[in-house]
């Protein structure tokens, strides 16, 4: 994973908290679902936008929330895809 993919993450997951009202600054450790930031509604939109973006396929995972918790897991789910053959 390059920066400007984690850039990428970041720019669509603050998106989706202004479309919450959010103003409070991220940081990519953060929570975003077990806090409460982001609802299971925007939740399936990141998982659709992850697939589309990076090729991420959930059906083929065994998906936990803790895997896009963060800008940071997700960071690393994508590149453990990146790492698959």
């Amino acid at each position: 994973m390059n920066a400007d993919d984690k850039h990428t993450i970041r720019d669509y997951i603050g998106e989706l908290l202004r479309d919450t009202g959010s103003r409070d600054p991220l940081e990519d450790g953060e929570s975003l679902f077990a806090s409460g930031r982001l609802s299971s509604f925007q939740m399936m939109m990141l998982v659709m936008h992850l697939e589309e973006k990076f090729g991420l396929n959930f059906g083929e995972l065994e998906f936990d929330v803790s895997l896009i918790d963060s800008v940071n897991d997700i960071a690393a789910l994508v590149a453990r895809q990146e790492r698959q053959p």
